[in-house]
């Protein structure tokens, strides 16, 4: 019997589960790509790029919404199945509702498994595919940002505007690039060739105008027929080069191994310390990426247990729906409790075993409180 319910069980929280979270993704992932529509007209990459990106972030908006749409499926099924009066069947045939509470743990787990396999393989890989598309795209970044009439200011340290765009011919030329904190120059030209290609230097070739350099509270004028201005030099605000939460799982263990061993040496690392793409003189992003693949998931267990509460009422009982409110807040707490782990303060190597007993010791106490409580879990609804 406990089989049977275990794999009917399964089927209801696992059909209405992936219904919902295929919603959902979508809806978000939407969202997320008429987000970048502004970006794709800016930053010069095609709509291809753009589509690739924004589709290979779909595992990443599947793990961050599968715990609150895990805890949605729960308590969808649970509580319909005590509407239609299934789970009396359940007490009849010898379940106890402690059977029950097992049954939902066990469920938890293959939800917590599958969580894992995301944050650990399946995000990364897919966030770093994503961008991999960015580094190995052969954008003619200027022929493709500069726009008649406005102001471009999407590469890095340059601001760009021309009055009349003919192809790769400009007229009326304004260019501000900024050097450093004190010096900066702007460029006025009546007109100008943007020169691009992949064998050859790219670089806007300008005509009759005038550099202003200003340094500090000083400037100088400087008048010319032609002037060159090397393009190689910019590019564009979209970060190319991995980023920590694209690491795949193997060197971000590598990383903490690392960090752990320079502690030991040295307790003041500095940011000169770099190893596979970790900076070590940083270590917060690095934790902080590793306690999101490996410390999260196991929240989803805590949400399975904190589920099976419902069973502890009956619908015939008064404020049923309230109590249910109750526990359903108690399942987003838990939620909130991962998120905010993530973000403390004290995160440091040497408390990592610290963060990964909070869910044990959470899940011990409201098991307890669920066995000590056995009695009052009993089939009080036949």
């Amino acid at each position: 019997m406990k089989k049977l319910i275990f794999k009917k069980l399964t089927k209801d929280i696992s059909l209405f589960f992936f219904i919902s979270i295929i919603s959902v993704a979508t809806i978000v992932w939407i969202i997320q790509a008429v987000n970048y529509l502004d970006l794709i007209s800016e930053d010069g990459h095609s709509l291809q790029v753009y589509f690739l990106y924004t589709l290979f972030s779909l595992p990443k908006i599947i793990s961050k919404i599968l715990p609150f749409i895990f805890l949605i499926s729960l308590f969808y099924v649970i509580i319909s199945y005590e509407f239609n009066n299934e789970l009396i069947i359940y007490w009849i045939n010898g379940i106890t509702k402690l059977n029950f509470v097992n049954i939902i743990i066990k469920i938890s787990v293959i939800y917590f498994l599958a969580q894992l396999i995301l944050t650990t393989l399946i995000v990364p890989y897919s966030l770093d595919k994503g961008r991999s598309y960015f580094r190995t795209s052969n954008v003619d970044l200027f022929t493709s940002i500069i726009k008649e009439k406005k102001f471009i200011d999407t590469v890095e340290d340059l601001t760009i505007f021309v009055e009349n765009k003919e192809n790769n011919f400009l007229k009326n030329i304004i260019i501000k690039e900024k050097i450093n904190e004190n010096k900066s120059q702007i460029i006025v030209a009546q007109s100008g060739k943007i020169v691009s290609g992949d064998e050859i230097e790219k670089k806007i070739i300008l005509s009759n105008g005038k550099i202003i350099n200003t340094e500090n509270d000083n400037q100088n004028i400087i008048d010319f027929s032609k002037f060159n201005l090397d393009l190689n030099k910019f590019s564009t605000k979209t970060v190319t080069h991995q980023k920590t939460q694209e690491l795949n799982t193997i060197n971000l263990l590598r990383c903490i191994k690392t960090i752990n061993e320079f502690r030991k040496i040295d307790k003041n690392t500095s940011d000169k310390y770099f190893f596979i793409g970790c900076n070590l003189g940083i270590t917060e992003p690095i934790l902080e990426e590793f306690l999101k693949r490996f410390f999260a998931p196991l929240f989803i267990i805590l949400l399975g247990l904190a589920s099976s509460l419902i069973i502890s009422s009956s619908k015939d009982e008064m404020n049923y729906k309230s109590r249910n409110f109750i526990k359903f807040i108690v399942g987003i707490i838990v939620i909130i409790i991962s998120e905010m782990v993530l973000s403390s303060v004290f995160l440091s190597v040497g408390n990592l075993l610290f963060y990964f007993l909070i869910p044990a010791i959470l899940f011990i106490l409201l098991y307890t409180y669920i066995y000590l409580n056995h009695n009052s879990f009993k089939t009080n609804d036949i």
